[in-house]
């Protein structure tokens, strides 16, 4: 069904910031816009300067495409800060940045105050895991659909509770507490994660159900995929949601999740392309699938789109953004692959670069 919404001790800490740097060493540093639109040295031509914010979730890929464009077309500068899709819906509508992204768009209220009008660029997709740390089960860990609501309603609270127990026989599972890490900051990953809880869980629709900022039941609270990824690395026991490309870089353990069909699924290229081939985009290009059919069909994926305006005062900016656009739907899928999103269908791809093309007119 496919469907739209709008959407410590001291030690602690040192290892904690030890962490976190290692963390952003398996990226490419968050690109920090610049001070001024000097050309590079040896260049003659101006710089043309693009700045963005918004969501974590593609982060990794965004900041990697910014650097190889630059390195081939150093007359444009792009920069990138992920501070989640909320934030970077916000900026992008107070005309603060040059482009925002999100995972889940924009409501319909917040298009209306964008007067210069939006265009919702699809650049990549993914799939949203729940990584978990338990020295004695490095991975095969299988969570069936009640399992998995249960542990983030805080429902089910030690692993070795028999919910779990039953879908992994002869799996040391501990008698330890489950700690939940949960997205404190507005976050798409938290809608596209709600939103499936919501679908598939009476319990869960009617209690904390969907949005990019809800009340959690139980947990702890951080900003962005790469502090929930932190914090799950840091604490034995831990469960959070996290992109799959976070989880991968970092080498933490993942679910195999039940799907709609009663299969256990594990994230990967081949599960999640599965279950983005039940998206079909409309004219908007904002589509979601909250919980895909098919047997092999992982159950959490999305697409993340770059927000763009309709319209620039500068026409030389607006050039530079739509080279840049289209540059990363082609060229720049390879990237997409090698880190762990899914390309785009070169059916969409052609689709896309034709809206992206208007920007230019």
């Amino acid at each position: 069904m496919l469907v739209h919404f709008n959407l410590a001790r001291r030690a602690f800490w040192v290892s904690a910031m030890a962490l976190t740097v290692g963390i952003t060493a398996c990226q490419l540093p968050a690109s920090r816009p610049p001070s001024a639109a000097s050309p590079p040295a040896g260049s003659a031509d101006p710089v043309v300067v693009l700045n963005g914010a918004g969501a974590t979730f593609p982060a990794p890929l965004y900041q990697r495409w910014f650097s190889e464009y630059s390195q081939r077309h150093p007359e444009v500068r792009p920069s990138y800060q992920p501070i989640g899709s909320d934030a970077g819906v916000q900026q992008f509508v107070t005309g603060t940045v040059d482009f925002g992204a999100s995972d889940v768009g924009m409501t319909s209220e917040e298009v209306a105050q964008v007067k210069r009008g939006v265009l919702f660029v699809p650049m990549t997709a993914g799939s949203i895991v729940l990584g978990y740390n338990l020295p004695d089960v490095k991975q095969g860990l299988k969570l069936s659909r009640e399992a998995y609501t249960g542990i983030f309603l805080g429902e089910i609270t030690n692993w070795n509770d028999p919910k779990i127990a039953q879908t992994n026989p002869g799996v040391g599972l501990p008698n330890q507490a489950i700690n939940v890490v949960y997205r404190a900051d507005g976050s798409g990953t938290t809608a596209i994660f709600t939103q499936h809880l919501s679908a598939i869980n009476p319990r869960w629709e009617n209690g904390p159900s969907s949005g990019t900022s809800i009340e959690w039941p139980v947990g702890t609270g951080t900003k962005g995929n790469e502090g929930v990824t932190a914090q799950i690395l840091l604490t034995e026991g831990a469960i959070g949601y996290i992109e799959y490309v976070y989880a991968k870089q970092n080498k933490i353990a993942t679910a195999a999740l039940e799907n709609r069909a009663g299969s256990y699924i594990e994230a990967n290229p081949e599960s999640t392309t599965k279950a983005l081939a039940e998206v079909e985009l409309p004219d908007s290009f904002l589509g979601f699938v909250p919980d895909p059919e098919g047997a092999q069909s992982y159950p959490i994926v999305t697409y993340t789109w770059l927000l763009a305006y309709q319209k620039y005062d500068d026409p030389e900016k607006a050039k530079a953004l739509a080279n840049l656009l289209k540059w990363g739907l082609t060229e720049g899928q390879k990237y997409s692959e090698e880190l762990g999103y899914i390309p785009l269908s070169p059916a969409l791809v052609t689709r896309v670069e034709a809206a992206v093309e208007k920007l230019t007119q």
